[in-house]
């Protein structure tokens, strides 16, 4: 195993340290592994958590800022925040108008998030969530019952986020996000897996002309295993299986990610395939993310992530974000 870090069992914390140096805007509290925006809370407005296991970086810190969330509950590598560390933030964030857990699709988080809520209730503190179950490749997985949450919790909370500033009122942010993951789909591929610094070992293992199709986020097997192909079929494969699922049309938001391992590169090579793609469909790739933004260490691979898009939608990825992975429009 090769890594820069200094001791397997630091690697959270250590790297929360680095965030609060690089990141003036950010408050990160080392005691209990938070992540706060600055000037959290604000008095009258929704106040947005998520959280999830680290290795996904920069999901779920790097969009903690304004135009997004507010706090991030980092857990473990690969491992559900506990309940005490949701418990923090959430208070934390809470400025008089409530606060929306953004919670995807995994058994520790959903349990977690649902736990931490009901302890925040019964202090005062009105809680609501939007749970993120967007993958296609697979129903019931090692992780969780039903769909897993990937690549539309970046839409959800940039989308709930930018609501949340205009003074909204919980139900209606709640609602939006609602709205935004039940219109998107995720699909993923590996062509490497990954090393979990704790385990020092490889989570699954790939032969040297295999790739993995669906996979999840944490390393978990996809639907087949597969030879390697080019970019077009890969990316035919995972839109098939979003349009199979969810018909495409009209304007999308589409995000191609890179699982943290993958060159820039091979993204805009993959992006290009899927916004040919769309349009073949009569769907126009009308917003786009390609990069790094729900990664899974140094897992090679892509995942596509696309939005049906209405007006409302549009106007609100378009309003402006500051946060250390996400800005525009200041």
């Amino acid at each position: 195993m090769k890594k820069l870090i200094n001791d397997p069992e630091h690697v959270v914390t250590e790297a929360l340290a680095g965030m609060a140096e690089a990141h003036p805007g950010l408050r990160v509290d080392l005691e209990n592994k938070v992540i706060f925006r600055r000037s959290a809370p604000s008095p009258g407005k929704v106040g947005l958590v998520s959280g999830g296991g680290s290795g996904h970086e920069p999901l779920h810190g790097g969009f903690v800022g304004y135009g997004m969330l507010d706090a991030a509950c980092p857990g473990e590598v690969f491992t559900s925040p506990v309940p005490d560390q949701i418990i923090e933030a959430t208070k934390g964030v809470d400025g008089g108008a409530g606060v929306l857990h953004i919670v995807k699709n995994y058994t520790g988080d959903v349990l977690n998030f649902e736990m931490a809520a009901e302890l925040c209730a019964e202090e005062g503190v009105e809680v609501a969530s939007v749970l993120v179950n967007d993958d296609v490749a697979v129903k019931d997985s090692l992780y969780t019952a039903g769909r897993r949450g990937t690549g539309a919790t970046v839409f959800v909370e940039k989308i709930a986020g930018a609501l949340a500033e205009t003074g909204a009122s919980l139900a209606e942010v709640a609602k939006t996000g609602e709205e935004v993951n039940a219109r998107s789909r995720s699909f993923g591929v590996a062509l490497s897996p990954c090393t979990v610094p704790a385990a020092g070992r490889p989570t699954f293992e790939l032969g040297p002309s295999e790739v993995e199709l669906g996979i999840g986020i944490h390393g978990e097997p996809g639907r087949t295993r597969a030879p390697i192909a080019p970019a077009r079929e890969l990316a035919r494969v995972a839109m098939d299986a979003v349009h199979t699922d969810m018909p495409l049309s009209g304007d999308c938001l589409v995000m191609v990610n890179g699982m943290g391992g993958t060159p820039l590169a091979e993204l805009y090579i993959v992006f290009a395939e899927v916004a040919a793609y769309l349009r073949e469909k009569g769907a126009t790739p009308a917003r786009s993310l390609v990069g790094n933004y729900v990664t899974s260490l140094e897992m090679r691979g892509f995942s596509v992530t696309v939005c049906r898009l209405t007006d409302d939608l549009t106007r609100l990825w378009d309003a402006p974000v500051e946060t250390p992975a996400l800005r525009w429009g200041r």
